[in-house]
């Protein structure tokens, strides 16, 4: 019997999550919400991108679609901007007796020693008292950072460092929220964005430090992060708007879990919006962009990771990938034990192979 799903959100992740969800025999789409009036009322089957309808109508109400009483929700809401709302959210769905994964709030992905357990413990209470789990993932934090460097770590008689890396050029990615709010792309130099005020970084990728050093059972002493930027030559267009010459056009920043001193857990991001800017910043494995994990120990390794895409490129099969994740974890997260769980709690999670 197909497992009965909501989906709620449809920006860049939800829209091809849906599409997962509506094309994916295991599963049974019986609500959709959403957050833009524009989108109320039409087709999820429309809002997913597909040429097919669904009878199932978009509504701006989560209490509608959770009054559905599905097995299982999928949470692709906004959450970089609104974490306590979506923390809220999220707590609503599991005390109304719903498992749920989705994208969002990614604090969520390892909140323990990161988050205030103020802002965690009602959402791991209601998981508690309804019985229910909630799993929250993506490629970066997310499966690039926790899932893969652990694979191969269990290959290692010892290991000194592990350094996970995103290296991507960010021109085509259609996000203006994020792109302009968050990163600070396309902003004077001399003004911080949301994503490197002090201790953001630490946050952002502390799920993935911690959770890591979980797996790899070690004890991290200090998270410190550090960044630099690089202005652009001229004015240029994105995808997701302007950017102004001077301001700011290329990030790298790194976030170091440290033990004893020694940074043994790297997370490194290395954004541009031109392939020209700073080629002396790590270069990806392929033209656009690519994931990284180096393991420096015995033996080393390193994995270059290369989303391609027959519908878009390397953005958008990131986005693909993280959708996947996300739509393929349906079923364990459904029969886990409840609780906030992590890659470190759930099974190894397949794709379906596509009939023919």
């Amino acid at each position: 019997m197909p497992i009965r799903v909501v989906h709620i959100g449809t920006g860049n992740v939800g829209r091809l999550a849906l599409a997962g969800l509506i094309t994916d025999p295991r599963f049974e789409l019986v609500g959709l919400c959403v957050s833009a009036p524009d989108k109320v009322g039409k087709d999820a089957g429309e809002l997913a991108g597909l040429d097919v309808g669904t009878g199932i109508e978009a509504t701006d109400s989560l209490q509608a679609v959770l009054a559905l009483e599905p097995d299982c929700a999928v949470y692709c809401a906004m959450g970089d901007t609104r974490l306590f709302e979506a923390l809220e959210d999220c707590r609503s769905i599991l005390a109304a007796g719903v498992d749920l994964v989705g994208s969002a709030p990614g604090m969520l992905q390892y909140p323990w020693k990161v988050l205030p357990d103020k802002y965690f413990a009602p959402v791991e209470q209601a998981a508690a008292e309804a019985g229910k789990s909630v799993f929250i993932t993506g490629i970066d934090p997310g499966f690039a950072n926790d899932l893969i460097p652990l694979a191969f770590s269990g290959t290692c008689r010892d290991i000194e460092q592990i350094r996970c890396s995103e290296i991507a050029d960010y021109a085509t990615y259609d996000g203006a929220t994020v792109m302009f709010d968050v990163m600070g792309f396309g902003q004077p130099l001399d003004e911080v964005p949301m994503l490197l005020q002090p201790g953001v970084l630490g946050m952002a990728w502390g799920t993935t430090i911690r959770q890591l050093a979980a797996g790899l059972d070690i004890t991290v002493d200090e998270i410190v992060d550090s960044y630099e930027r690089e202005p652009a030559p001229e004015s240029f267009e994105i995808a997701a708007g302007s950017v102004p010459k001077g301001s700011v056009a290329a990030i790298r920043f790194e976030i170091q879990g440290r033990v004893r001193g020694r940074p043994v857990i790297v997370i490194e991001h290395t954004t541009r919006l031109r392939e020209d800017l700073r080629p002396d910043w790590p270069q990806p494995a392929q033209p656009g962009g690519s994931y990284r994990v180096e393991i420096v120990g015995e033996p080393s390794y390193t994995v270059d990771i290369c989303p391609t895409s027959r519908h878009g490129d390397h953005n958008h099969a990131a986005i693909v990938a993280a959708a996947g994740r996300i739509v393929n974890a349906i079923p364990a997260v459904v029969a886990a034990a409840p609780g906030i769980r992590t890659s470190l709690d759930l099974p190894l999670i397949a794709g379906r192979v596509a009939a023919h």
